[in-house]
């Protein structure tokens, strides 16, 4: 039996066993306080990634920072300039969190709630 999304990123917060594993903690539990039925799950051989109606955004730990990329983050509104990685990019957009960085926890929950409604949102039927 292998272990379930939300254990194996339970695992990693415990693995890392520093201010990565309290920052990604911090992270997670902020995105279960936007979306209370958002789903966890596990890709690319260790990723944390969180979904409701797609992906909104994962949570990978390298050495010195823990980066947190929002699937279509070029699409979302972030006036509280949380993104601060990955701003050329078409698409994705990302928040690069440091050591002693504080979030702003109210936009941030802000920007996942937008994430999760972008996803929900119908796509645009063009005409011909």
């Amino acid at each position: 039996m292998t272990d379930s999304p939300s254990a194996l990123i339970d695992a990693r917060i415990a693995a890392l066993g520093d201010w990565r594993g309290e920052m990604l903690a911090q992270v997670r539990a902020l995105i279960h306080r936007a979306i209370s039925d958002v789903v966890e799950t596990w890709k690319w051989r260790g990723v944390p990634v969180w979904e409701k109606g797609g992906i909104l955004c994962t949570g990978e730990s390298y050495k010195s920072v823990v980066k947190l990329t929002f699937a279509k983050g070029a699409a979302l509104d972030d006036p509280a300039g949380l993104f601060n990685a990955s701003l050329d990019g078409n698409v994705r957009r990302a928040i690069d969190l440091h050591e002693g960085d504080i979030i702003d926890e109210a936009a941030f929950i802000i920007l996942i709630q937008a994430a999760a409604a972008l996803n929900a949102a119908k796509p645009r039927k063009t005409r011909n």
